[in-house]
């Protein structure tokens, strides 16, 4: 079954992050958690299905406060296919040069932020954009993709390099650079790809890695909590802290 082949596909880059990033994960970890002890933000931004470990990881049950999403509707919501905020505009909105300037004035940064980038291969203009905007700012920028696979491959953006180039650290998601991974009979393209399923692995490892050392801090963690879960309050009344926390944290950026 081409499923159990996709399962293997990814399970291989699942070893593969595990056998070769535990030091980078836990490199760029440290970077979060300095940000968050201080009092601000890890930034969190990337374009189409790389917003999707973006959604995952805050807000979200196991989730923390101290990761702020900034996610662009125009650069996630394209599940029209065609017509309004179809594939044909998100594609050139992506490759846009300026467009990532843009976004960024709509925020107030701080030096001691952190600015957390998605990117599979690195070489998009919006991308590069928020992460040269990020580092004029004073931000640590911390890249998340499929590093080695696009070694060599073109930037698309006129300062000549590509996102992996710009940050600070890198974290390599070890994903193919086609992305699918299943071979079909008679088809010449792939299916399967294995992407999300690698920067959701790398996301969970960096958020608990970040909450690991903030505890070993003695840093209070403000947790989403589960809707069903004992505690020694109700649930309602944690998430209703969580949320609170956020608002006062939130507040000038």
């Amino acid at each position: 079954m081409l499923a159990k082949q996709w399962l293997n596909n990814a399970r291989d880059v699942m070893n593969k992050i595990e056998d070769t990033q535990l030091d980078n994960i836990r490199k760029a970890a440290e970077i979060m958690a300095d940000s968050i002890e201080s009092g601000r933000w890890v930034h969190t931004f990337g374009c189409g299905h790389a917003t999707i470990p973006i959604e995952e990881m805050y807000p979200r049950i196991g989730g923390f406060v101290g990761f702020h999403p900034i996610i662009e509707l125009p650069l996630t919501f394209f599940t029209r296919i065609t017509g309004e905020m179809g594939v044909h505009q998100f594609l050139f909105l992506e490759r846009a040069e300026g467009y990532g300037v843009e976004i960024m004035k709509g925020y107030n940064f701080d030096s001691r932020d952190t600015m957390w980038i998605f990117s599979h291969t690195g070489i998009n203009n919006v991308n590069i954009d928020v992460a040269l905007e990020a580092k004029k700012k004073g931000m640590k920028v911390i890249a998340f993709g499929s590093v080695s696979e696009a070694k060599g491959k073109s930037t698309r953006h006129s300062c000549g390099k590509t996102i992996f180039d710009i940050a600070d650290h890198v974290v390599d998601s070890c994903a193919p650079l086609a992305d699918a991974s299943v071979t079909l009979k008679n088809h010449e393209d792939k299916v399967g790809p294995v992407s999300t399923m690698a920067f959701i692995t790398c996301v969970w490892m960096t958020v608990t890695t970040v909450a690991e050392i903030l505890a070993d801090r003695g840093f209070k963690l403000h947790i989403h909590p589960s809707h069903n879960a004992p505690g020694s309050n109700s649930p309602k009344e944690r998430l209703d802290g969580a949320l609170a926390e956020y608002k006062r944290r939130i507040a000038g950026v």
